[in-house]
């Protein structure tokens, strides 16, 4: 094993750990935000007694595993929404440092990874897209733009592309086709992936979308209304992972000849 590929490792191991950590501070935010709640000044509590949790009970999935999925005081059987997200967002780290390297870029799909995780869970169980959170992807995005200004209107159309689209859809529909929240989503993440990518990440959202949901309403009889966050999110993660090999691939089997 050569010098490069223990650091790769390194690298790899250690961008986990740090998802992980990150991920228990992102179950932080999904309970707390839809609650209008302070993420920073209310200390971690059990949400059913109430009671303080100590810092040695907020070891990212350890402490789920060690108290099996239980509060210490009064027991209450935990949610798995806990590991899974930490876990998920250390994974979703780790396969973005993987395929992309160290890079400026890398650091900022990593956070988009994080925020979009997070703002899928709740628009998961609430149908709202805090606007907290497009503007933290919107902000990654500017960066991104000043970051590779060579190719500014790469990131300046993909702002437009098709949040636009969107915006008319939901103009022409009022409303009932989707939400304001995922127009905006569309906008700041196309800001940071690029016109091509937030294209494909839209086709993405939506084949997702209606597989994953059709499954949905045939086994657990969910109705006709589904949250498109979690759908556009994952589209838009696949984009940041590996959209552009996907575009060329497409090109060269159907376009080229």
């Amino acid at each position: 094993m050569t010098m490069n590929t223990q650091l790769e490792i390194f690298y790899e191991i250690v961008m986990i750990v740090f998802g992980i950590f990150i991920g228990s501070f992102l179950n932080v935010c999904i309970f707390r935000i839809p609650r209008k709640e302070s993420v920073v000044v209310t200390r971690s509590h059990c949400m059913s007694c109430g009671e303080q949790i100590k810092w040695y009970d907020l070891i990212p999935v350890l402490s789920f595993i060690i108290l099996r999925g239980k509060c210490r005081h009064c027991k209450t059987k935990l949610s798995l929404q806990y590991p899974l997200v930490e876990f998920t967002n250390g994974v979703g780290y780790a396969i973005i440092v993987i395929i992309n390297g160290v890079s400026v870029e890398t650091i900022l799909y990593c956070l988009c990874t994080s925020a979009l995780l997070t703002l899928s869970v709740i628009d998961w169980k609430t149908y709202e897209i805090p606007i907290v959170f497009n503007a933290f992807i919107g902000v990654l995005g500017i960066i991104r733009l000043l970051t590779d200004y060579k190719n500014w209107y790469v990131y300046v159309i993909g702002f437009v592309a098709v949040s636009s689209f969107l915006y008319i859809l939901v103009c022409a529909t009022k409303g009932r086709a989707m939400g304001g929240g995922d127009v905006k989503l569309m906008a700041v993440a196309g800001l940071l992936v690029g016109w091509q990518n937030i294209i494909l990440a839209l086709v993405l959202g939506c084949i997702f979308g209606s597989i994953i949901h059709s499954v949905l309403m045939r086994i657990k009889g969910k109705d006709h209304m589904l949250a498109f966050g979690p759908y556009l999110s994952l589209g838009i993660y696949i984009s940041m992972v590996c959209g552009n090999e996907i575009i060329q691939w497409y090109l060269n089997t159907f376009v080229k000849r």
